[in-house]
């Protein structure tokens, strides 16, 4: 894959250079049509499971949603670096497998996915979740993100800003599960970038659920967590209420610290080039091969932030 993608840049670089505006829109199109259908292609070697699934050894229980399919942690991996392009364990966890719309491919217009991850950062105290004012809680976040531009901007990265809750925080003190979405700006793209946010609390860390698509995939999801959320779930002796002061360790923030994060501490996370063309979301992160810095501005390409999760 990573072949293709030299070769692909390589290819449109040259034309972009030397050919008309027209020759280049043509040979683009190639190359995304060439592109897609590869995914197809490796999408018909994958094995996607419904009914329970054991997470990580044992730890939790998924029991696939309706409407959803599941593919394991080995070809979620492929998915995550070879064919959208991020860095090898980039977000400090290896992923514990992927939730795909089952009526959609991976080359679909309006394809979104949800990642599974765990972080052990201890038990989290969550007595502090009844007293946020997640207004406050927000003006923060995006003051630390405003912060983080100098930063990102002298690394060549665009600027990013927290625009807002896409979907405020809700989090079910009894079953233990939390979730938010955030809407961000990259730059001076004119379409903002859903990052959706889903977190079960375990006896020694959390549940990572990481919606990975557009603004336009909200609606839906805000439809489908009532779906989700009872479907993940820790198993006897990880649960939160196994939790033993005497030999467990403390998670070192709340509630409130687990929304906050180190907001886009962690750039080039799940990388993407932009709405392309019709609004397809993913694509490959051509920004992290060097010396192509004209395919991003081409395609209007831009990264993806996820948080850091507090382990960075």
């Amino acid at each position: 894959m990573k072949n293709f993608l030299v070769v692909a840049i390589f290819c449109l670089t040259f034309v972009q250079m030397r050919a008309s505006e027209d020759s280049t829109a043509i040979v683009q199109q190639a190359m995304i049509e060439a592109y897609f259908a590869y995914l197809d292609s490796v999408e018909q070697t994958f094995d996607f499971q419904k009914g329970n699934i054991q997470i990580k050894d044992g730890l939790a229980t998924l029991l696939v949603p309706e409407g959803y399919k599941y593919l394991g942690p080995e070809k979620s991996a492929l998915v995550l670096t070879d064919l959208w392009g991020n860095p090898p364990d980039a977000a400090g966890n290896h992923s514990l497998g992927m939730l795909f719309p089952e009526d959609l491919k991976l080359s679909d217009e309006g394809h979104y996915a949800i990642n599974i991850t765990y972080s052990e950062d201890g038990y989290i105290d969550d007595s502090d979740a009844k007293d946020i004012d997640y207004d406050e809680l927000l003006t923060g976040m995006q003051e630390d993100a405003r912060a983080i531009n100098t930063d990102r901007i002298e690394m060549g990265y665009e600027a990013v800003e927290l625009v807002g809750w896409a979907s405020p925080p809700y989090y079910d003190s009894a079953e233990k599960k939390l979730h938010w979405a955030k809407e961000l700006r990259f730059g001076t793209d004119e379409t903002n970038t859903l990052n959706y946010n889903i977190r079960i609390l375990g006896r020694k860390g959390y549940l990572q659920l990481n919606v990975i698509g557009g603004m336009d995939v909200l609606p839906e999801v805000k439809t489908k967590i009532g779906s989700i959320l009872p479907g993940v779930n820790f198993n006897d002796t990880h649960r939160y209420a196994d939790f033993d002061p005497k030999l467990d360790r403390v998670a070192a923030y709340g509630i409130g610290g687990l929304i906050a994060g180190k907001v886009l501490a962690k750039a080039g996370i799940l990388a993407k080039i932009g709405i392309l063309l019709a609004k397809f979301w993913k694509f490959i992160a051509l920004a992290v091969i060097a010396g192509f810095a004209g395919i991003r501005r081409l395609f209007g390409g831009k990264e993806q932030v996820v948080e850091s999760e507090q382990e960075a």
